[in-house]
């Protein structure tokens, strides 16, 4: 691997560990939901998008590094009003016991999304039990974040040419994206509350 493919996939590595601390952090996994909405504008900024590498796209968050099966696992997480309420809630708390993401890990040590979940939630002692007790496996917080954020991504690529060149819609949920538009309001104010 050259040294320069190694910092794109590291880049890849720290937007993806990102994308998934989102709703453990201050962060939350609304961010760039919230950014994708009209409103609030006071919200904060998600992370820049990484440049697309062989068929790496922020709807695929995923990337080229993980297993074909956790791609698909990524692109078929369904979200719904459960789901959504269980991820605000722990946003909620976690912004209440101060927990804050943790620095990407080491690519090289993150071979599939168990490992980057497991990473996760590990970083602070609080923040696994508070997963647990909202009824998340390390695994499927990880993926009701990524499938929240994809589907932001995608709604935001409709206004974003840019953003939308780099959307392989073969990887974008559908139902995902409707729910996602269905409950913008919702998830914007959730950010108003974490930007305060």
């Amino acid at each position: 691997m050259t040294q320069h493919h190694a910092r794109r996939r590291g880049a890849s590595m720290r937007w993806l560990f990102a994308l998934s601390m989102m709703g453990a952090a201050a962060l939350s996994p609304l961010s760039a939901a919230a950014q994708a909405s009209p409103r609030p504008q006071a919200a904060p900024q998600p992370q820049a998008a990484p440049q697309r590498q062989s068929g790496q796209s922020p709807a695929n968050a995923s990337g080229p590094e993980l297993p074909a099966a956790d791609q698909l696992a990524i692109r078929n997480y369904t979200l719904n009003e459960d789901v959504l309420g269980r991820l605000m809630a722990v946003t909620k708390e976690a912004r209440a016991q101060d927990i804050r993401p943790q620095p990407a890990p080491d690519p090289a040590k993150v071979r599939n999304l168990d490992d980057l979940a497991n990473y996760a939630v590990g970083g602070d002692s609080k923040l696994a039990p508070l997963v647990q007790k909202h009824g998340f496996t390390p695994k499927e917080f990880l993926l009701a974040n990524l499938a929240l954020m994809n589907a932001a991504l995608a709604v935001q690529a409709r206004s974003d040419p840019n953003l939308a060149k780099t959307i392989d819609q073969s990887k974008v949920n559908p139902a995902n994206v409707a729910f996602f538009e269905s409950h913008q309001q919702q998830i914007a104010a959730q950010m108003s509350e974490g930007a305060k």
